[in-house]
């Protein structure tokens, strides 16, 4: 949770924000994950792009829980010198999305779940709107109640994943993708109701995290489907495996058990 100011003014109790989400979040992405590699539908014998990917990504989580630490305990200053690091952490981020995303689609390696344009699309998109998001909650850092809801529904919107891998995934296709995205305001919707519980109102950083996220699936599904999406894929495949798929159709499963091909 990137704050960068050095003034955080007390509340009262009822106004709050649920900062022990954050370590619930961080929970559920730790454990979506081990499940997947202890049911053996991942491994650590992949690429060495593909650990450096998961270690930027849990990288995050740990800067996001330890600032959520940092701020319920008062400790602004150490709070302020991390959001430095969690400011430059995210162009990493991008950086690792696009990079992955575009091996797995031009390998032709995209989970069977998903249609190969559309991961390509949706997939780096989502870190962009995450990181827009974590931005807009810096801008709101000298409103604690704003600020503090807007990190957790950033979080919110990177959840998808961590869902995809809790969710019987194959059995949601052919909208797969939409179910773990609607999975993604599980977080939210808590938010919501510990505000109701507390102080009698929703905050309003709950009703912009929901819109966002509705608004970033819609995006990514008139990219996908537009001259745009065919462009993108062509450019992503052009002379690799990946050109030789229908990009539009879902892959057919693996023979193993490897199936988010990371």
């Amino acid at each position: 949770m990137a704050t960068l100011a050095s003034d955080i003014r007390p509340e009262p109790i009822a106004d709050r924000p649920p900062v022990g989400m954050a370590y619930a979040m961080a929970a559920t992405i730790v454990a979506a994950f081990a499940m997947q590699n202890l049911a053996g539908r991942s491994t650590f014998y992949s690429p060495l792009v593909v650990h450096a990917h998961a270690l930027t990504f849990m990288g995050w989580v740990a800067i996001f829980v330890t600032q959520a630490t940092l701020g319920a305990r008062g400790m602004v200053e150490q709070h302020r010198k991390l959001g430095r690091l969690a400011i430059a952490w995210l162009g990493l981020m991008i950086v690792m999305a696009f990079v992955v995303t575009v091996r797995m689609v031009r390998a032709g390696n995209v989970p069977f779940f998903f249609r190969p344009q559309h991961f390509l699309v949706f997939d780096p998109l989502n870190v962009l709107v995450f990181t827009g998001f974590v931005l807009f909650a810096v801008s709101k850092r000298q409103q604690r109640d704003w600020h503090v809801r807007l990190q957790l529904g950033a979080m919110a919107l990177l959840m998808g994943p961590a869902f995809g891998r809790l969710l019987p995934m194959p059995l949601l296709a052919p909208h797969a993708y939409e179910a773990s995205a609607a999975a993604c305001v599980t977080f939210p919707l808590i938010g919501m109701g510990i505000d109701l519980k507390r102080s009698g109102r929703v905050h309003p950083a709950w009703l912009v995290t929901l819109g966002v996220l509705a608004l970033m699936v819609v995006i990514g599904e008139v990219i996908t489907y537009s001259p745009l999406g065919d462009s993108l894929y062509q450019m992503a495949t052009a002379g690799s495996p990946g050109a030789s798929v229908p990009s539009l159709e879902f892959p057919a499963p693996p023979s193993g058990g490897l199936i988010t091909g990371r």
